[in-house]
């Protein structure tokens, strides 16, 4: 049990007792001089857990929905639950009668990862800087216009200091400037000094003119070597003389930058309406004032002009990045975003949320080198305010980034988008989900350059991955290990504690959202990366990457490898996707409804393939019993080939034909199936025929085609007799042929579904 005790608005001091629900969750208390140091308050909870307090008599805590909750039977108690809410949590403490406030009880929020501090200060200040980078393109600063206004409103002045903060409050702004302390740039100067006329060794116009002219002077004997060309000497001189000066433009630069640099964060502190905004730029303009202490700076006079082109700003250590980090601050206090009051809008520090944010920034450098495409302009990702620049990048809200990869065999559009809505609305071939709305963090679609991307959808031609961002994610075992009995899962999820949610939310972007190919996890843990894939190419498949916010080892190669063999699958024209997606078309492009509920044989072993809408039926003719006699005896078939009529054409359903129904001469209906075992037909003569004793007609032919057949013996087909003269395609050539005659013997083919739907009840 933790006690509190908080001055009041009032006499006296109020009691708070917080106790964790769960006793493996200890409330930490960490002092004033490091809370204040890191901007916090002095007791922290853990997100995700749950706390009983108890208040004196007389008093209550404000309701926060969804965080702080009073009891039903006694409103001194109640729960605290933060939830996914991380960063200062300032409750009210009001008078139980007159409700009016009567102190705050100030509690911070921590992430459990215990990494969250530097991962939530490299995380800004990355995003920070690419922007500043995106600005660049549009300007070039030169000194600090922006001013802060201590009367607005101040959302928007903290989005601007967090910008200039991630710049300011970093390991890397700090060595530099104690680098520049502790070795400055030097310069040697000329200065004139004072010195016994005894210790002067050289003698030059200057001192020769002081021998005569000079004051405080002292007698010299005649005999002296000078007594003959004056009576006196002085007793000191001025003489030149060489002294080494910290004094340089580039340390006057340096001074004028950390003023500017104070002078805007001093600006920051006269906002009262944020406390935590005040607070954070009182301990930062304290360290820029330590800085500005240093003796160094003491003895550096005030800046005339801007040594811009100075090789010690662009090139020497520790100069070279505060120039840099000069040039990032004009341009990050220029900067707004609506977006970062999701991430420490009303004191909270969600850096969750910011995780997902900076993971965009990374998606986008990662996509535009892999697929060797533009990096996004200025006006992709910033729009121009009246103040500034703000950042277009918000949760909820659709933000693609478009380029075009070119690897000189396959001209592709790739998009990265954040927060694009697939909706459950819309039908068959549009983009969007077979069930409810769908909206992945990240989705990477590409698509060929000479469609636009519904075009695409439409033929089967874009693929989509997507990517979630899970920042509390430590270890990929956690969502996809098998060692978790089914049991245990239930029980998981009837407490809400399932772990495995993550999992279960890439299958359904798997297998829900059309043209999907993959759908993995992105979190910042230290374990290997994780895929499985759908079969032995690199999609479809699920899985999860390790990205950390860290500037070296941070996973980024496992995933820019993925990407890699992305690009590499896209521009295989003999992938096994691009075969299942021009099957899929094909399916789902024929929209006539066909209800066959005939027998047929199973699709297994040598039936396979048998689709009925894919399996063809040559249907033949037979003009005499002899004729006939000779295909049963010898397994074969033959048509006529040349130009006259009742000649096979030959097309890819004669050719991939897997039935032949013989029909005779005088029936209406015919019986005799017969399954088709060469793999085509095959090209006899007259001569050939005439050896194997084949009974020609009158006017035999040249050469003819000939297949190898076989009583069919599936059941399904004993003892069926089909009305062939029903067949659309029988009437269509009948309605066609002028002559009579040729009309008996023309062959042609149909579906096996065209034939069963013929066949006699």
């Amino acid at each position: 049990m933790e006690t509190i005790k908080i001055s009041s608005f009032i006499n006296g001091v109020i009691s708070v007792t917080i106790a964790p629900s769960v006793s493996d969750r200890d409330i930490n208390v960490i002092d004033e001089a490091e809370a204040s140091e890191k901007g916090e308050a002095s007791v922290q909870l853990s997100e995700g857990c749950s706390y009983e307090y108890l208040i004196d008599e007389g008093f209550i805590l404000e309701e926060i929905p969804g965080i702080v909750s009073q009891s039903k039977l006694n409103k001194q108690s109640g729960r605290i639950t933060p939830n996914i809410y991380v960063g200062t949590l300032p409750v009210n403490i009001l008078d139980a009668t007159s409700f009016e406030r009567v102190g705050i009880l100030q509690l911070e929020v921590r992430s459990v990862k215990t990494s969250y501090r530097e991962d939530y200060r490299r995380m800004l200040a990355e995003i920070a800087e690419k922007c500043t980078d995106l600005l660049m393109q549009h300007s070039s600063p030169v000194v600090q216009t922006f001013k802060v206004d201590p009367e607005k409103d101040s959302v928007t002045a903290y989005q601007r200091f967090a910008f200039i903060k991630s710049v300011l409050d970093s390991e890397e702004f700090d060595s530099a400037i104690q680098k520049i302390i502790t070795a400055p740039t030097t310069r040697w100067r000329t200065i004139l000094t004072d010195k016994p006329i005894q210790s002067v060794r050289r003698i030059n116009r200057r001192t020769v003119r002081q021998l005569s002219s000079s004051n405080q002077r002292i007698n010299i004997q005649k005999d002296h070597p000078l007594g003959y060309l004056v009576d006196s000497i002085p007793e000191r001189i001025h003489v030149s003389a060489k002294e080494e000066t910290a004094d340089t433009a580039e340390n006057r630069f340096i001074k004028f930058a950390l003023e500017v640099f104070l002078k805007q964060c001093s600006d920051f502190t006269k906002i009262k309406s944020d406390t935590r905004l005040r607070k954070e730029a009182i301990i930062l303009t304290e360290k820029l004032e330590r800085f500005l202490d240093a003796s160094l700076f003491k003895e550096v006079s005030v800046l005339s002009s801007l040594p811009l082109n100075s090789p010690v700003l662009q090139r020497k250590e520790g100069y070279r990045e505060i120039f840099r980090f000069w040039i990032l601050f004009d341009l990050a206090a220029k900067l707004t975003w609506s977006g970062g009051e999701d991430v420490y809008g009303a004191n909270k520090k969600d850096v969750a949320v910011l995780y997902e944010y900076w993971l965009f920034f990374k998606l986008i450098e990662i996509v535009c080198e892999v697929f060797e495409i533009k990096p996004p302009q200025t006006k992709d990702l910033l729009d121009e305010t009246s103040d500034g620049f703000g950042l277009k990048l918000r949760q909820g809200v659709f933000l693609p980034i478009k380029g075009v990869s070119d690897n000189g065999t396959r001209k592709l559009w790739v998009q990265i988008s954040y927060n694009r809505v697939y909706s459950g609305d819309q039908h068959y071939p549009k983009a969007g989900s077979w069930s409810r709305n769908l909206r992945p963090d990240y989705t990477l679609s590409i698509w060929p350059y000479k469609l636009n991307d519904d075009e695409a959808e439409k033929e089967e031609l874009i693929v989509h991955i997507h990517f979630d961002a899970k920042y509390k994610v430590e270890k990929f075992q956690e969502i996809f290990s098998d060692k978790v009995q089914l049991d245990e899962e239930k029980e998981e999820e009837r407490k809400g504690t399932y772990k495995k949610a993550d999992l279960l939310k890439m299958h359904a972007y798997r297998d829900a959202i059309r043209r999907t190919a993959g759908a993995y996890i992105l979190y910042p843990g230290n374990d290997q990366t994780h895929i499985k894939k759908g079969f032995h190419e690199i999609v479809p498949g699920l899985g999860a990457f390790s990205i950390r916010p860290s500037r070296i080892d941070n996973g980024v190669a496992e995933l820019k490898k993925f990407l890699i063999d992305i690009a590499n699958h896209l521009h295989n024209r003999a992938s096994q996707r691009e075969k299942i997606a021009l099957q899929t078309f094909k399916i789902y492009e024929n929209k006539n409804r066909i209800d066959l509920n005939e027998p047929l044989p199973e699709t297994f072993g040598p039936n396979r393939g048998l689709i009925p809408d894919e399996t063809f039926v040559l249907v033949g003719y037979s003009t005499t019993k002899e004729r006939f006699k000779w295909f049963e005896e010898q397994k074969k078939y033959v048509f006529r080939m040349g130009h006259d009529q009742g000649s096979l054409e030959l097309n890819d359903e004669v050719v991939n034909a897997k039935y032949l129904l013989i029909r005779k001469k005088g029936l209406d209906e015919a019986s005799d199936l017969f399954k088709i075992k060469s793999k085509g037909p095959k090209v006899y003569s007259r001569s050939d025929l005439q050896q194997i004793g084949y009974p020609f007609s009158d006017k035999p032919k040249e050469f003819y085609l000939l297949i190898e057949i076989e009583r069919v013996t599936d059941k399904e087909f004993q003892n069926v007799s089909w009305k062939f003269k029903e067949l659309e395609k029988y009437k269509r050539i009948i309605e066609s042929e002028k002559n009579l005659y040729s009309k008996a013997g023309l062959p042609f083919t149909v579906t096996l579904t065209d034939l069963m739907m013929t066949k006699k009840k």
